[in-house]
């Protein structure tokens, strides 16, 4: 694991050549990946966190998608792109993202944000796209930052617009819960709720015996993908 700036420096190029950009100024590409626990722990290092630059990235990452749904889909209402959106730039989206170049691995941690599983923490790495985000917009500009997010969010776009966006919450409570190995997951209709035509199903979803999350849906299908969305708030 990449747990040190040394590491780090010496990985650039792999880590370039990962997200498909590179960088004019080093600096901009470790600065994206400096989490608070590393710069607090090695102050002589005279590293910043990138928490002002996911800032600036959340913003970026928002003007470009907003602009793609605005110009291409002409036939939706301000409410229905706010939809497309939200369900675009939300965190389990952003760590699918993250995880597709595995962001994780070249991440600079604390010892102990390094011992309790900081590299897959959900809300890590969905900060740290949002930072490399805003670290490519300051380095290239913002039609570097453009190509970056269609090329890494074209297909989560598409999903959005045929509904399929929250067939990724599974998928993604899969991935996390097995990166330390094979753990069971379950997922069971507990409840059904009013009358047949207006049928709401209720679903809890178990890892290795234990409920992690329940969800509510007007399919048993959107009642499981609820419940995995609800499991994975768990674990930030």
């Amino acid at each position: 694991m990449h747990n040190n700036l040394n590491h780090l420096l010496s990985s650039i190029n792999e880590y370039e050549r990962a997200i498909g950009y590179t960088f004019k100024d080093k600096n901009n590409a470790i600065l994206a990946l400096t989490h608070s626990s590393y710069a607090n722990e090695n102050r002589h290092e005279k590293l910043t966190s990138n928490e002002r630059l996911e800032f600036l990235g959340d913003a970026v990452l928002n003007i470009i998608i907003s602009e793609s749904i605005y110009k291409r889909y002409s036939g939706l209402d301000e409410g229905e792109m706010t939809k497309i959106r939200a369900n675009i730039v939300c965190e389990a989206s952003l760590v699918q993202c993250a995880n597709k170049i595995e962001l994780g691995k070249y991440l600079l941690l604390g010892k102990g944000e390094e011992m309790t599983g900081g590299r897959n923490r959900i809300s890590i790495l969905s900060d740290a796209f949002e930072a490399l985000i805003g670290a490519i917009y300051l380095d290239g500009g913002m039609k570097s930052a453009r190509k970056f997010i269609h090329s890494q969010m074209k297909q989560l776009l598409e999903d959005s617009l045929k509904g399929n966006i929250f067939m990724d919450y599974k998928s993604q409570l899969q991935e996390y819960v097995q990166k330390d190995g094979e753990k069971k997951i379950t997922y069971e209709i507990i409840e059904q709720k009013g009358p047949d035509h207006n049928k709401v199903f209720v679903s809890q979803v178990k890892i290795v015996d234990k409920v992690m999350g329940q969800g509510e849906g007007k399919s048993k299908k959107e009642a499981e993908q609820n419940a995995a969305k609800s499991a994975i708030g768990k674990f930030n």
